[in-house]
């Protein structure tokens, strides 16, 4: 019966053994899977948890920023995806998490110059920080190398 342990939607494994970083990457995924399947009640019910956990952890890494700013724009908060694009930027200017996050804002507003500006951008510094061998980006290869498709398809290879 729904409501039962572990029948229902909102369940998640018993969180209370894990890690922080193991509980915000958990939610991350949770969130991200319904908003991949459009599940717009599951992302409501677990975003907020998600976004807590994140909080929880202290100092956050580049790809922690990464997961606050994409559940974000699952939640329909594109000023503060916007923001951890920018926090990113801050330190690592060619970090390959600041276009697809401004991508996401630049899509959602319907902005086609800003869509082909992080289009540009990503593929710019595509090459070179695939090769910086950044765990980040081994961690998120298949969303990367789509998105890489995609931008190539969109505004063309670059010439360096």
């Amino acid at each position: 019966p729904a409501g039962a342990p572990g029948t229902g939607p909102n369940e998640l494994p018993d969180i209370s053994k894990m890690s922080p970083q193991e509980r915000a990457d958990l939610l991350f995924d949770r969130v991200m899977r319904a908003h991949e399947q459009g599940d717009s009640q599951q992302v409501a019910f677990f975003g907020p948890m998600a976004l807590q956990a994140h909080a929880m952890l202290g100092t956050l890494n580049d790809e922690d920023h990464y997961q606050v700013g994409l559940i974000n724009a699952a939640l329909g908060n594109f000023a503060a995806t916007a923001a951890e694009a920018d926090t990113i930027a801050q330190h690592d200017p060619h970090h390959l998490f600041v276009p697809l996050l401004r991508w996401q804002v630049a899509n959602h507003g319907n902005d086609a110059a800003g869509t082909r500006r992080a289009y540009r951008q990503f593929l710019d510094d595509y090459d070179k920080e695939m090769a910086s061998g950044k765990a980040e980006y081994k961690a998120h290869k298949t969303q990367l190398e789509a998105f890489h498709e995609e931008a190539t398809g969109a505004v063309g290879k670059t010439g360096g």
